[in-house]
């Protein structure tokens, strides 16, 4: 007897599905996209941009295509396209334009994106709230109603690979997040203080042009105030706060109270509780989110109760159902949750309660756990690389590794290369950032 089908063949499916976009019908797509859509089923998260841009090209063509999804902490931007905008795309720009259009989940523009105004094609994906960008888009000719088939398979194909990701995504994805915040928060001090000084400076009696004085200030304190927003939306990507990340939960849940009839009832966690990593709010709200499906399905099931909490180093999950029967632990649904669990190194416990139903525990610890130094033994670093290694791993520049090694700036480089060879990486970000997720302390 067949099992059942993959999320992969479930998505394919939707995409014929006239439910899937409300209001439009369905369409049989042509023999060509089919292995488009089945690429795009399957894309690794790096993929998923190019791979939608190639699935969309029969329906709309269009210079760059940019994503934005907080699921993704490490990178929110997927891009696709012509690189001289690609590599001006910012995630200011893009969380400016998702929140242009409040309740709308596609609209046209011209909007400032990528350095410059350009007409786009915006498309929201309600449950992830994640958006797609075409930039400068041009009808193919094709089948209108497809593009957004199209993009609610690659927001489902995000949402699953974050879901699913293994312990290495997860601690390279905190440690570029931690990383940016780091950068971002020198970047902040360095041109607020700048900024300071030019407004202490413009304040000044003895300047004679007063209208330049006070166009100079506004200028100032506007730029000071959208350094700020970038620092805080950086954050608050990286982080969320736990009572904010369980009311998306509700939200989320909300709808199969409607569909199914369950009462589900819901235990706040405490207000001024710990914040969640990104990574651990996604995949706690997954979770949450596949436990009462699998619950729903038993017959004679009325009611589930879901409850949060944080001790501060973990987020407590409880889900309850009050299902007689009892739910099967060796369910392939609840296998692929223990999988999640384990991805983030947590721990889930199923107590089966015959004639009262179905208790599950789940923890999910809110610090990465510590990886193996000796995991680094595969880079075969020389014992400077890896002294200046460890001085990257500090946030220092070149000068600064160059007089704490003894060595002229130009062997740094030298050394800085083949660290990026060996490693697999192209930037100092990158290689920071899998530093500090292989286990690489700082040498200061």
């Amino acid at each position: 007897m067949p099992g059942p089908p993959s999320c992969d063949t479930l998505a394919c499916m939707s995409i014929l599905d006239s439910s899937f976009v409300p209001g439009l019908q369905a369409a049989a797509p042509a023999p060509g996209v089919l292995e488009s859509i089945a690429l795009l089923a399957t894309a690794a998260l790096p993929q998923i941009a190019v791979r939608l841009r190639d699935a969309l090209a029969p329906e709309i063509r269009c210079a760059a295509l940019a994503i934005f999804t907080e699921e993704c902490t490490d990178r929110p931007r997927k891009l696709a396209g012509d690189q001289r905008i690609t590599d001006l795309v910012g995630i200011a720009e893009l969380d400016r334009i998702r929140g242009s259009h409040p309740g709308e989940n596609r609209w046209s523009e011209r909007a400032e994106i990528g350095g410059a105004p350009r007409e786009i094609l915006a498309l929201r994906y309600p449950p992830s709230n994640a958006l797609l960008v075409l930039i400068e888009p041009r009808p193919a000719g094709g089948q209108p109603e497809m593009i957004g088939y199209l993009w609610n398979l690659a927001a489902n194909r995000i949402r699953e690979k974050v879901a699913d990701a293994p312990p290495s995504y997860l601690r390279e994805s905190r440690a570029v997040s931690a990383e940016r915040v780091r950068v971002t928060g020198e970047l902040v001090e360095l041109y607020a203080t700048s900024l300071d000084i030019l407004l202490a400076t413009l304040h000044s009696t003895q300047l004679d042009d007063a209208a330049a004085r006070v166009a100079a200030i506004d200028l100032a304190a506007k730029t000071l105030v959208g350094l700020k927003t970038v620092d805080d939306r950086t954050n608050s990507i990286v982080e969320e706060p736990v009572a904010s990340a369980f009311t998306r939960l509700r939200d989320d849940l909300r709808p199969l109270t409607t569909l199914s009839g369950v009462d589900l009832q819901f235990v706040e966690p405490p207000k001024n509780g710990r914040a969640l990593p990104g990574e651990v709010a996604h995949a706690a709200r997954a979770i949450v989110r596949g436990l009462a499906l699998a619950m729903m399905e038993q017959e004679d099931i009325q009611r589930i109760r879901v409850q949060w909490d944080c001790d501060g180093e973990n987020l407590l999950i409880n889900v309850r159902d009050d299902a007689r029967g009892g739910i099967d632990p060796s369910a392939a649904a609840l296998n692929r949750l223990v999988r999640r669990v384990e991805a983030l190194n947590g721990l889930i416990e199923i107590e089966v309660m015959g004639g009262w139903g179905t208790e599950v525990s789940v923890r999910l610890p809110l610090d990465a756990p510590p990886s193996d130094a000796a995991d680094i033994a595969e880079w075969s670093l020389g014992g400077r690389e890896f002294e200046v290694l460890q001085l990257l791993a500090a946030g220092q520049r070149n000068r600064a590794i160059s007089q704490a090694l003894g060595i002229s700036e130009n062997t740094v480089k030298f050394h800085v290369r083949n660290l990026f060879k060996k490693m697999g990486v192209s930037s100092r970000a990158q290689a920071v950032a899998l530093a500090h997720s292989h286990g690489v302390a700082s040498s200061t």
